[in-house]
């Protein structure tokens, strides 16, 4: 297998105006090649919450079904770090579409506990299906290091913000495909499967066809993306771009072993205070989110708006994302600590405004529109920022410990299990007091890495 993964090795560099030609050509390629895949790893992410309505039914419970989707979101955050170790190891050309057909192809098993143990075996259905909604997020951590390690390589440290902004879309593309799929996936194939037992038709829309798009996917994304420059006899991003971050050397361009990239990741202090800022983003991004729709029909708002809402939200980070990468490279000279502080500010505002207007639905709204604009640009960033704050050989284990904390800590423990609770306990309005706390923290720590970026605003 490793001989499989293995980077290709670096071809003699060409030079002269045919080269450069051949380099932006490849830079597009190779980016069309991770939106792509990328967009690929969300179609085959989260279906498992789109079925859950249709297994009840079949005899499942709410609680047991809960257990199988929280498999997903462990599994992920967990893979998200140790596999981006092997990424950095790795031929992103390869290690990008296994991952995405290994998800693809553990979501379409998901069909085999369903129909054919069913609730009649009950415990052994749910153990089958926890264990391959696990091994889709795990397989789904397959997807961001390799595209990390293809930004490192393809993009110069004060062009990633924009470049990665319009790429962090991908997952809204993605993931916005899941609900049509499902539903066309059921209407034009249900029947070929499974004739008239239309209860199983969505058996299809959900884990088939997505399955069987993702694996088209990824036959795409193996044809587009490409390792590095110097595999395809050009040279290093920082010799043809003549920018460079401080810490890059030749060294840089070898691939490490394994306990060289732990070392050079978790020693770097810089990079841990990024890790903790993304933990209270990703508390303030889902705290927001996830519970919008619970606290707006509390409030007696309807659910059809609620839904609104919660589909605004993620409608507007799309040009937030785009907005915010740009600044970071065309205003702040490819720092990222400043404008993630400054979005991190205004969403706190729009939160204060969003806790004391919880009647009104327009301005709810209008707040939940501000957030999601404003949540998704530092979410992107801190990945940007992990890429910029190792050498290259090291980038996705970077961004994967970022991202461990995000999910994890942040995430599950954070905006679920503990905005839960004090909702529970002392009501909504020390939940808005709890997501303003971390809006701060998240300002405070990466208010450490300020400085760290300042020779960036030195360079020409």
């Amino acid at each position: 297998m490793w001989n499989f993964l293995a980077p290709p090795a670096h071809k003699p560099e060409q030079t002269g105006p045919e080269a450069d030609a051949r380099y932006k050509k490849l830079r597009w390629q190779v980016f069309l090649g991770i939106f792509i895949g990328y967009t690929g790893f969300y179609v085959v992410r989260k279906n498992f919450s789109m079925a859950i309505p249709m297994l009840e039914p079949f005899g499942f419970e709410k609680g047991e079904l809960g257990i199988v989707l929280s498999m997903n979101a462990i599994a992920y955050g967990f893979s998200k770090f140790i596999m981006a170790s092997i990424s950095d190891r790795s031929n992103a050309q390869r290690f990008l579409p296994l991952g995405l057909f290994m998800a693809a192809l553990s979501m379409l098993f998901m069909i085999v506990p369903i129909q054919w143990i069913g609730a009649d075996h009950k415990a052994l259905a749910i153990t089958l299906m926890a264990a391959l909604n696990f091994l889709v997020g795990w397989f789904n951590g397959m997807g961001w290091p390799p595209c990390g390690r293809v930004m490192t390589h393809w993009f110069s440290i004060k062009e990633r913000g924009t470049w990665m902004s319009f790429w962090n879309c991908a997952h809204n593309v993605g993931g916005a495909m899941v609900g049509p799929m499902a539903v066309y996936g059921a209407l034009w194939f249900g029947s070929w499967f499974y004739g008239a037992h239309a209860d199983y038709y969505f058996l299809i829309g959900t884990f088939a066809f997505p399955a069987a798009v993702a694996t088209l996917i990824a036959i795409i994304a193996y044809s587009m993306i490409r390792d590095t420059p110097q595999s395809c006899g050009l040279p290093s991003i920082e010799k043809w771009s003549g920018v460079a971050a401080k810490h890059y050397s030749e060294k840089a361009e070898e691939v490490l072993s394994t306990k060289e990239i732990f070392k050079t990741v978790l020693s770097n202090r810089f990079l841990w205070y990024i890790a903790l800022a993304n933990a209270f983003i990703y508390m303030v991004r889902y705290g927001c989110l996830d519970w919008a729709p619970t606290i707006l029909t509390e409030k007696g708002i309807d659910i059809k708006s609620a839904g609104w809402a919660y589909f605004a939200y993620e409608m507007a980070a799309i040009p937030g994302t785009i907005i915010c990468g740009w600044l970071s490279d065309k205003v702040f000279n490819g720092r990222r600590a400043l404008p993630t502080i400054i979005f991190m500010l205004l969403v706190a505002v729009a939160i204060v405004i969003y806790w004391q207007f919880l009647d009104n639905i327009n301005v709810v709204i209008g707040c939940l529109i501000a957030i999601g604009f404003l949540i998704y640009g530092p979410v992107m960033l801190v990945g940007v920022q992990a890429l910029d704050l190792v050498p290259k050989n090291a980038a996705g284990t970077a961004a994967g410990l970022t991202g461990f904390m995000g999910y994890v800590l942040g995430t599950a423990l954070l905006a679920n299990i503990v905005i839960g609770y004090v909702a529970q306990a002392v009501g909504w309005d020390w939940t808005f007091v709890v997501l303003l706390i971390g809006c701060l923290m998240a300002i405070f720590f990466m208010g450490l890495t300020y400085r760290e970026e300042q020779y960036l605003a030195k360079q020409k």
